[in-house]
């Protein structure tokens, strides 16, 4: 078996305009949303970290200081809350500075997803890397993206998460041409296709955000024409990269995510992704569940006299 470079560094996409969560996000960076008391962006790091990857770059925009400033040391509030004696909240508020080795640069313009990837290159280099969109987060119980090292490791090439959605549901997301391995979790992508049509899509296995991706991918970006919406996609990139030999970078495979998956890109699934999570939270779901049932009971019984 080939000797595969290891995977150290992570890419973190943070530069889009947030316009569906207006206008909270006028000021506000979408991914500076809390879930519950911890920002959105803070879950994907955490992830990225717990992978092995310590070496962070987030690609960022205008208005978006206020995640380096997360990230960053809080002299005076550290101070503040030492001088309380208040050691809990003074951890909580460390650990998101201890938490990697951060690095931040500016994508420009919105050109679409290929281009922020692009922005990665001269940190990068010519090493594999792996990319986390911060619209979706994925359980720290499950194993996602270890998964996706360890298959890029073994088998090179680059490597998408993928998992599997109902047939009406395809046309929303990036899907899969797949073929079998001989690893149950893990397929070998032979079609990419952007936002198919349910009747034209190639399979109902979709491309989540997590991606592991070889060097020579920044080689196919540069020359990657704007695709759908205007906007340079990672998509196409990778469908390039499928039809690459191996020994160029090339091969994409696919490893079946069967796992919990939160997707913050929408304000009902950020509703939904705050209430699981708070009530699976020691310190708040014994009352916050007691309260949740009352309002939801009280809620079915305007709804049932109203409809009557």
């Amino acid at each position: 078996m080939a000797d595969y470079a290891r995977v150290t560094k992570a890419v973190v996409p943070a530069a889009g305009l947030g316009t569906r969560f207006l206008p909270a996000t006028k000021a506000t960076p979408k991914e500076m949303l809390p879930i519950v008391d911890k920002p959105a962006i803070q879950y994907v790091v955490e992830e990225a970290v717990d992978a092995g990857l310590s070496d962070v770059l987030m690609i960022t925009g205008r208005n978006k200081r206020s995640i380096e400033d997360h990230f960053d040391r809080a002299y005076e509030l550290e101070e503040a809350l030492d001088a309380k004696g208040d050691t809990e909240r003074l951890a909580a508020v460390r650990e998101s500075a201890d938490l990697a080795i951060m690095h931040y640069v500016r994508q420009g313009e919105p050109k679409g997803l290929g281009h922020a990837v692009y922005c990665a290159r001269q940190h990068v280099g010519r090493e594999p890397f792996a990319v986390l969109l911060g619209d979706d987060m994925i359980d720290a119980r499950d194993d996602l993206l270890k998964r996706m090292i360890e298959v890029r490791e073994q088998r090179g090439g680059s490597v998408v998460a993928l998992m599997e959605v109902a047939p009406d549901q395809v046309s929303a997301y990036g899907c899969a041409a797949i073929e079998a391995t001989d690893d149950d979790d893990v397929v070998k992508i032979t079609d990419l296709v952007e936002k198919p049509a349910a009747d034209e899509a190639p399979s109902n296995w979709i491309i989540i955000g997590r991606y592991v991706c070889d060097a020579a991918v920044f080689d196919v970006l540069e020359k990657t024409p704007p695709g759908r919406g205007g906007e340079i996609q990672l998509t196409d990139a990778l469908r390039t990269l499928a039809d690459t030999p191996a020994d160029q970078g090339g091969a994409v495979w696919g490893v079946k995510f069967r796992g919990r998956r939160y997707d913050t890109g929408n304000k009902l699934e950020y509703l939904r992704t705050v209430v699981q999570f708070a009530s699976e939270r020691e310190d708040l779901s014994a009352e916050f569940m007691e309260w949740l049932r009352g309002f939801v009971a009280d809620h079915d019984g305007v709804g049932t006299a109203e409809g009557k």
